[in-house]
């Protein structure tokens, strides 16, 4: 009662039971989700990267000694979508779907092929009849002209130096030498068009170019996420630089070409050579070799012009265009489109075009420069890392 008129007592803490409940166990996982450990990957050994190496290289090795001769219209292809690449981007980029640009660039290549075969191929064949046709003519002239000048060195030197029995050796085999220039001629263009058959050229590697360039981001991204973490950043940077030097030859050495090609055709077709338009396509088209085009077109010119004019004034005629031909080609068609964005010496393009030659055939030449710029960039790579290593900057021990 007397604690009802003085207010409710403060509540009392209750005693705690005698046997308290004991903790709960913690919740297990369900089973649905197993509980896994995380493990992180072993480090690789330098065994392991020098066997991956060496594996990658036997295996692109076997398969071009295996495949060689089925791989070329890839190849090409692949050349084709290497090359169309940059504008078919630039198409892209202006709101054009990627399979719209690659169609409307491969569509615009095969017009361009197209028209060359309609315009020009005509004319090549029929003037490498004729030429054909005039060899028996070319090997008379060359016995006549080696005979003359057999006979001025007797005059010269003396009969006993040169004698009659070396004069008529001489002679007769520089007619039999010409003679063989029919059948060889050819012979080698049967295999030009038996390698470029009409299934390869105008099926197969349009309809593989068409799709590499279609997907050309997405093989490039591919490729680039197969590379290994540690030395992603070194393999890119050298992909890059191989992609510098290798897409400037290649634009510039075409562009270079079809100028120097256009250019002999014209001058030496004006100033009457016969054959100045199969020469002059075949020296600016051999000009990617380094000084092979300009050479061969012009013994082959000069000894066309000997052959058909009677006199200097034409020799004097296709000489000029020669020389004019030279200067533009060393000092303003060279420079321009490729000047020295192009770390590829010229014995070294040589020697890699031959190599390929030699090793593959014509996949090895297709294949030639690539991977010359590639050896190249790997080399100075190299160079530059032993030129900061200690095995380069070690001093020499100290006397004493």
């Amino acid at each position: 009662m007397s604690q009802d008129l003085l207010g409710a007592a403060p509540p009392q803490a209750s005693n705690p039971p005698s046997n308290p409940a004991p903790n709960p166990p913690p919740p297990a996982p369900p089973p649905s989700v197993p509980y896994r450990v995380e493990q992180r990957p072993g480090k690789a050994t330098r065994g392991q990267r020098i066997a991956l190496l060496v594996g990658l290289v036997v295996a692109a090795w076997l398969a071009l000694q295996l495949f060689a001769s089925v791989l070329m219209p890839f190849v090409a292809a692949a050349g084709i979508a290497y090359v169309l690449d940059p504008p078919t981007r630039r198409l892209t980029q202006l709101g054009m779907h990627r399979w719209v640009a690659a169609t409307v660039m491969m569509l615009a290549m095969v017009a361009a092929t197209l028209l060359f075969a309609l315009l020009l191929y005509p004319l090549i064949v029929v003037q490498l009849g004729l030429l054909i046709g005039r060899v028996p003519q070319y090997v008379v002239l060359l016995q006549a002209w080696a005979g003359e000048m057999m006979t001025r060195l007797q005059d010269s030197f003396g009969r006993d130096v040169v004698n009659d029995k070396v004069r008529d050796l001489v002679s007769s085999q520089a007619g039999s030498m010409l003679s063989y220039l029919a059948p060889a001629l050819s012979s080698v263009i049967g295999s030009g068009f038996a390698i470029f058959n009409v299934l390869t050229l105008i099926i197969v590697t349009p309809i593989v170019a068409f799709y590499l360039l279609r997907d050309w981001p997405g093989v490039t991204g591919r490729i680039d996420s197969w590379l290994p973490y540690r030395y992603r950043d070194v393999i890119r940077a050298q992909a890059r630089e191989v992609d510098r030097i290798l897409s400037a030859w290649v634009r510039g050495q075409a562009l270079c070409c079809l100028i120097l090609a256009g250019y002999y055709a014209v001058a030496l077709t004006i100033v009457g050579l016969d054959f100045g338009l199969i020469v002059g396509l075949a020296a600016g088209m051999l000009s990617f070799i380094p000084y092979v085009g300009s050479i061969t077109g012009g013994i082959t010119a000069i000894a066309l012009a000997l052959a058909q004019f009677p006199g200097w004034r034409g020799v004097i005629a296709v000489v000029v265009v020669l020389m004019i031909g030279q200067f533009l080609e060393g000092y303003v068609i060279y420079p321009r489109f490729l000047g020295d964005r192009v770390e590829l010496p010229a014995v070294w393009v040589i020697f890699a075009l031959f190599a390929g030659g030699a090793a593959f055939g014509f996949l090895g030449v297709m294949l030639a420069v690539p991977a010359a710029a590639t050896i190249g960039v790997l080399c100075r790579f190299w160079l530059r890392r032993y030129l900061r290593s200690p095995l380069y900057l070690d001093p020499p021990p100290a006397d004493g």
